[in-house]
């Protein structure tokens, strides 16, 4: 076969193709994942499945007006590459871009097979690996991996949830959803309204608002909006004194603690920053203007994630009339527009349904150990990164408070300490044992999001307490990930019984390096 370490000669689609680590995504966590096993392993072969036909994941999917960063990149941007970009709140196609850059420069776009959809993993204890099923061109693509790591992000992909609308059969004008934008809609001079307050609500108006007639963004209930600065002043002097390496990392740190800060205030101090988001909000919308039903939630802040509003760009649509914001509910859609709960109607010429994402678990990954399929929630989540009772596997899922990419580099950094105790010791599998009884079961996304609401129920469980809580906090799972012992007792190390005649060598080359 192939050598995957020198992305030479992609073999055929149905050729027998076994390698040390598999990663299945291409995405942010995928492209980072790959980063981590070559920079630790370099001998070690590995290969990348990603189901579309390009790198970048979300950042190469949501396609639709004004699609940014709703964290600064800073934390966004990976630990070991750094952002270097005057804008810290970026949007879509600079974000693709670097992470595109990132895979490039490092090679790891030589290892990723595209427009394969990986659909099953059966793993073997008799054999120590997984063997692993994925869709290409029509055909089914069997490989097999002494580890397997999925990068997939829990968004479904091939849809966003819409909720029914009575009639919108009537409506003779355009409905579209964020998630499948076409390249050819002209928004300019039209009447659009956005149904949603979320985060692709809140981003889509300034944008579209810039070209369009008006933007009204029509919301159930209110969300927290902040603004902030696309542009970090601190980052910026912090160049020009220091470098781009050392600036981003202080640059980083200083970004993690206000969060971190902004976070626990949030939970400890609720009603103190609700009335500091709301005398911001004041400050940035017209006099007069009625804060209170519509940008007042009913819920504390960080019970769903807060919305960034780069420079302040939806209250500055707002102040300058080309965007408004109506707080109803759609009872119907009309021949010309929309028709409200109050009886309010809204003529439209395009209707954008902003109305949140679908998740969906391993990008629909079917686990299967020894011949039994794994039911994803009757597994528990060992410290928010493997499941129970899965061996040689590991997720990530990254933080619902701060920067997916914070965690996800943090997964890769243990990931690589679990493969080098694995090799250094002449294990062949790892496994979380989740026998404690009294470790009680709790959601894996403690969110109220609407999105995690609808799905969370089809996802692996979190526990009462460590190792198998999902943590929220960075600076514990540092120590926790980067630090903390990789044999805790929770996770278990064995190796595989010897055929009979065998001397117990392994399926795969691996490198022998010291225990961490």
């Amino acid at each position: 076969m192939t050598d995957t370490t020198t992305g030479q000669d992609e073999p055929a689609a149905d050729a027998d193709v076994r390698v040390d680590v598999l990663i299945i995504g291409a995405g942010l966590s995928g492209v980072g994942a790959a980063h981590h096993i070559q920079t630790a392993f370099p001998r070690r072969s590995y290969r990348v499945l990603e189901a579309r036909d390009s790198i970048g994941g979300t950042w190469d999917l949501f396609r639709y007006p004004g699609v940014r960063s709703d964290s600064d990149m800073h934390t966004l941007g990976y630990r070991f590459r750094p952002w270097t970009q005057a804008k810290a709140i970026a949007d879509g196609p600079s974000i693709l871009a670097y992470i595109r850059a990132t895979a490039t420069e490092a090679g790891i776009d030589r290892h990723i097979r595209f427009g394969h959809r990986a659909v099953r993993a059966d793993w073997s204890s008799d054999d120590a690996h997984w063997t692993v099923e994925a869709r290409h061109d029509g055909r089914t693509v069997r490989l097999t991996a002494r580890f397997l790591y999925v990068c997939t992000g829990y968004y479904d992909y091939d849809a966003g949830h819409e909720p029914h609308f009575p009639d919108a059969e009537r409506f003779t004008g355009t409905v579209v959803h964020p998630q499948r934008w076409p390249a050819d809609l002209d928004h300019s001079g039209k009447r659009v309204v956005v149904i949603g307050s979320g985060a692709t609500a809140v981003t889509l108006v300034p944008a579209l608002a810039e070209r369009a007639a008006h933007v009204t963004m029509v919301q159930r209930s209110p969300t927290y909006v902040l603004a902030a600065p696309a542009r970090d002043p601190l980052a910026h002097r912090l160049r020009r004194l220091l470098g781009a390496r050392r600036a981003y990392t202080v640059t980083r740190w200083k970004n993690i603690a206000v969060g971190t800060v902004i976070y626990r205030l949030s939970r400890r101090r609720p009603t103190m920053v609700t009335s500091w988001i709301r005398k911001a909000a004041i400050r940035q919308l017209p006099p007069g203007y009625d804060v209170d039903t519509h940008f007042k939630p009913r819920y504390r802040p960080w019970d769903q994630r807060l919305c960034l509003a780069p420079d302040g760009d939806l209250f500055t649509s707002i102040r300058h009339g080309r965007a408004s914001v109506v707080t109803d509910q759609v009872s119907a859609f009309t021949r010309t527009g929309l028709r409200l709960s109050s009886g309010a109607e809204l003529d439209a010429d395009i209707v954008v349904t902003a109305t949140g994402l679908r998740l969906l678990a391993f990008g629909g990954l079917r686990l299967c150990v020894d011949g039994a399929d794994v039911e994803l929630p009757r597994t528990m989540a060992y410290k928010g990164l493997m499941l129970s009772g899965v061996p040689n596997f590991a997720f990530t899922i990254g933080y619902t408070n701060a920067s997916w990419t914070l965690k996800a580099d943090l997964v890769g950094e243990f990931v690589v300490r679990l493969l080098r105790r694995l090799d250094a010791h002449g294990y062949d599998q790892c496994v979380p044992v989740a026998d404690d009884p009294t470790v009680t079961e709790r959601p894996l996304l403690d969110f109220d999001a609407g999105y995690v609401l609808r799905s969370v129920d089809a996802f692996p469980r979190a526990g009462s307490r460590a190792p198998w809580r999902l943590g929220m906090n960075y600076a514990h799972d540092l120590l926790t990930l980067r630090h903390g012992r990789v044999d805790d007792g929770v996770l278990r190390f064995s190796r595989r019984p010897a055929a009979p005649g065998a001397a117990g060598t392994s399926d795969h080359p691996t490198e022998r390096t010291a225990t961490p």
